[in-house]
């Protein structure tokens, strides 16, 4: 009897609080009814909701999926209802990156120093089988997977993957963001 007495909980000894054939005062279910509709939180919750709502992506597209990631921004999928209004063409204001297409060795430089170039915390999201693995190119001129150069946060697969499937890797990256899983540059230890 006394789990569902809040005041006997916070350490209050009176006789009416102690007394188990008594029930809740009207003062306790008055506090039990203020702890359910006061939202409390913690710091780090707060700042990872907020940084879920205020993503800013910026675009490294260099094939076909771009087109598909191009269309995440009309009035049809309108990812700004998850808080990504304009994608960014900087990386100094950008914190997510979404790779589209194949990377080719010779722009493997460019793609890291753009990451290299984003503040943390960073997210990575690799977009489409070559993004992931190198897809059908199989040869010494398509890197095979971005994740050897950057740490990928979210695999989205398809070749080319449809919008709502960006929007569902989008989703699941503030999941795991608003759990608390730090990037995967953390993860991974590795340098940012």
């Amino acid at each position: 009897m006394a789990l569902d007495r809040p005041l006997a909980e916070l350490g209050l000894h009176s006789e009416r609080v102690l007394r188990d054939d008594k029930g809740p005062s009207k003062f306790e279910e008055e506090l039990g009814q203020l702890q359910r509709k006061v939202g409390l939180t913690t710091l780090e919750k707060a700042v990872a909701w907020a940084q879920t709502k205020s993503m800013w992506p910026d675009t490294f597209g260099l094939a076909c999926c771009a087109i598909e990631m191009m269309s995440i921004v009309s009035a049809r999928y309108d990812i700004a209802r998850f808080g990504m209004e304009a994608f960014r063409s900087s990386p100094r204001q950008a914190d997510l990156l979404i790779v589209s297409g194949r990377v080719s060795n010779k722009m493997a430089a460019p793609l890291r120093q753009i990451y290299d170039q984003m503040l943390e915390p960073k997210w990575v999201i690799a977009m489409g089988a070559c993004a992931s693995s190198g897809g059908m190119f199989n040869n010494y001129a398509v890197l095979q997977g971005v994740d050897k150069i950057v740490a990928v946060d979210i695999h989205v697969p398809g070749c080319p993957p449809r919008p709502e499937a960006l929007v569902e890797g989008i989703v699941r990256l503030q999941e795991k963001i608003k759990a608390g899983v730090p990037p995967a540059y953390e993860i991974r230890g590795v340098a940012s």
